[in-house]
């Protein structure tokens, strides 16, 4: 199955990136810059296509991103500390994010030729993200049948979804997956900060998977009070 994958350049994606490429047919990766606050996801996703041998595409859509205001991701807005689960946490969402993107690469992967689109939506997203649940990906998966009606069925390839960020981080070791050339923190300074959402989930989710975090963070030890009383508690 030719697959085209959408790669932020973070730890889900590039595992997916992998996994595509050991079980199916990677044509190639696909980023957005949305106007996000910083760049360094976007370089890890060139980088895991150059690593991978397959073409990589940057679509800019960033002056249609600036419309999309008030998330912390793409306007001066502090981000968040704590874990994803406080409510403080939604400020990071971007209005029909996913959605957008994923028309985009839907486009282009009709005129490539390629037989599945993958996105590396989880089950830890599903509490502040609407655009990741199974909801929204069967409702997409419709709408795209219809859409591309005659032009050939395109798979909308999911296979996280209903699985944890450990869980992820499990598949990833099993695959080889370089953790230390992604990137998940969403302040993009010159390390991890290890006090946003996702610093916190990406700390959490090695520490349950049992496998050796690479990460450098400005705060290591900031995640086991994030998480305390949260679903997967780690004591501290």
């Amino acid at each position: 199955m030719k697959t085209l994958v959408v790669c932020s350049g973070g730890l889900d994606s590039v595992t997916l990136a992998d996994k595509v490429a050991r079980e199916n047919t990677l044509v190639g990766l696909i980023s957005f810059d949305y106007g996000q606050r910083h760049r360094t996801e976007l370089n890890r996703a060139r980088r895991a296509a150059e690593r991978l041998s397959v073409p990589f595409d940057l679509i800019d859509i960033s002056a249609f991103g600036r419309h999309l205001a008030g998330s912390a991701l793409t306007d001066e807005i502090d981000v968040p500390d704590g874990h994803y689960a406080e409510e403080t946490m939604r400020i990071t969402v971007v209005p029909n994010r996913n959605a957008i993107m994923l028309t985009v690469a839907f486009g282009i992967a009709s005129a490539r030729k390629a037989d599945a689109v993958a996105a590396a939506f989880h089950g830890g997203d599903h509490f502040i993200y609407p655009d990741c649940r199974p909801a929204f990906t069967d409702a997409f998966q419709a709408m795209q049948n219809a859409a591309l009606d005659g032009l050939g069925r395109i798979e909308l390839y999911t296979p996280f979804v209903d699985r944890s960020k450990a869980e992820i981080v499990a598949e990833g070791a099993r695959l080889g997956t370089p953790f230390a050339e992604t990137w998940s923190c969403y302040k993009g300074g010159a390390r991890h900060c290890g006090r946003c959402g996702t610093c916190v989930e990406r700390r959490e989710a090695f520490h349950l998977a049992d496998v050796a975090d690479p990460t450098g963070y400005d705060d290591a030890d900031f995640w086991r009070a994030a998480t305390r009383g949260k679903a997967n508690h780690v004591p501290g």
